[in-house]
């Protein structure tokens, strides 16, 4: 079983082919539509948290 091992050289080529792919402009607003979709997917992983303690103890609602 082969590992995958990524050094710094093949982080620089695979940044290097995104920038030629997205240009400079198209980078920030891709960033920033990661960071939003891990924000929702953080905040949706609390709302489910919250519900199954809620689930757990229906006596805290009344």
């Amino acid at each position: 079983m082969a590992l995958l091992f990524i050094g710094t050289s093949e982080i620089i080529i695979i940044a290097l082919v995104v920038l030629l792919l997205f240009g400079g402009r198209k980078i920030p607003e891709l960033m920033r539509g990661v960071g939003k979709g891990v924000k929702s997917f953080k905040d949706g992983m609390n709302g489910k948290d919250e519900e199954i303690k809620d689930d757990q103890n229906p006596e805290a609602k009344n």
